[in-house]
């Protein structure tokens, strides 16, 4: 979770570099509170559409995290040293978000998985 709410605190920050371990925690904690509110809508009678398969709860929720996902996508594919644009090739895209970041520092920045970064995600809303 801690994870998750790291990029949201990123909002739209699209520098740097983002490691697997953030844009598949995110895509996955995404995805579950994603279907929690489709069966919210379904269950408060909130769906619309031709076939009542989309609702308002989980519309609005759609709405206020595509930034970070879009950010988020942008720098995982910095961090295998693509430009942020290679999230507009679908399979592509997703190859480059399962393979492992570059090991050294690239234009993006330094490896977000270099010694210490652990401890860092563990500081998250401590302030």
């Amino acid at each position: 979770m801690n994870w998750y709410l790291k990029v949201l605190r990123q909002y739209a920050d699209f520098k740097g570099r983002a490691r697997r371990k953030e844009f598949w925690m995110f895509y996955l904690f995404n995805t579950i509170i994603t279907l929690f509110f489709r069966i919210l809508d379904h269950l408060l009678g909130t769906n619309y559409g031709d076939y009542d398969d989309q609702g308002i709860l989980e519309s609005i929720y759609g709405l206020i995290v595509i930034i970070p996902f879009i950010a988020v996508t942008a720098r995982r594919m910095h961090d295998v040293g693509k430009s942020g644009w290679f999230m507009l090739i679908p399979f592509y895209n997703f190859y480059l978000s399962v393979i492992d970041g570059e090991p050294h520092a690239n234009k993006w920045g330094d490896n977000p998985k270099g010694i210490g970064n652990d401890s860092m995600i563990n500081q998250i809303g401590k302030e």
